[in-house]
């Protein structure tokens, strides 16, 4: 490593939360020694802002969160740096093929979340995120079959059972990038960690990209260093190892 690292970009779901959707007492206090060094600590996220914010408060960060995979950029003052949405009529098509093909979904919309069984008026909302999810993983190859005729979408997972859909160009690399324009800090002083397809175009423009020991396979042959998992205090070993001065 050439560069020490000024920013710390975190995925949350099996990665900085535990199995049981909490932040370790060892995770908490890597996290804190980073910022009391001047380090950068970004939660940067599939969620929406609503179910993100909590964890940034809890942990005392000072700076930036990405969420709904890089679809906003906010500051913990709940300052909206950047926006990029899903047209609502790609949101419609994307209902429909998911409601043939039968699988679940969710919606993150600029206001809220919407589960698989709520009543939605799509015209109504502007939307960041759609998901679609499946055990029957022929439906998912189905569902991704259909959406090879849109060329405007981002498609990644937080699972291997599932399918995130964002906006073209969307992704938490591209918005840890913007969030260097505005800090002057570079993708080379940047450790990212992750364990989903959603966290690996970050992974692998980071200074250290850093896999989780749960993550799927293909995100860790990416990563610079595989840490421990997410139910080991995995997030705070590696910013011990490779941030910490």
């Amino acid at each position: 490593m050439t560069k020490s690292i000024k920013l710390i970009a975190l995925d949350m779901d099996g990665t900085l939360l535990s199995p049981e959707l909490r932040v370790s007492r060892r995770n908490q206090e890597a996290i804190q020694e980073a910022l009391n060094q001047g380090i950068h600590v970004v939660l940067s996220t599939g969620r929406g802002f609503n179910t993100c914010y909590p964890y940034a408060e809890e942990l005392n960060l000072q700076s930036f969160l990405i969420t709904a995979n890089g679809g906003e950029v906010w500051t913990v003052e709940k300052e909206l740096l950047r926006r990029k949405l899903l047209a609502t009529d790609v949101v419609e098509k994307l209902y429909q093929i998911t409601e043939e093909v039968g699988t679940r979904k969710w919606m993150i919309s600029t206001e809220k979340v919407f589960q698989e069984d709520e009543v939605v008026n799509i015209c109504d909302y502007q939307w960041l995120k759609f998901g679609c999810a499946s055990e029957n993983l022929d439906k998912l190859r189905e569902v991704q079959k259909r959406l090879m005729e849109f060329d405007e979408l981002e498609l990644t997972n937080s699972l291997p059972t599932n399918i995130e859909i964002n906006p073209k160009g969307v992704s938490k690399a591209s918005a840890l990038a913007f969030l260097g324009e505005r800090t002057g800090i570079s993708m080379e002083e940047i450790m990212a960690v992750g364990d989903s397809l959603n966290d690996m175009k970050m992974i692998q423009e980071a200074g250290v990209g850093v896999a989780m020991d749960n993550a799927q396979e293909i995100i860790k042959e990416a990563a610079n260093a595989v840490t421990s998992s997410n139910a080991d205090d995995g997030v705070g070993k590696a910013i011990e190892k490779f941030a910490l001065k």
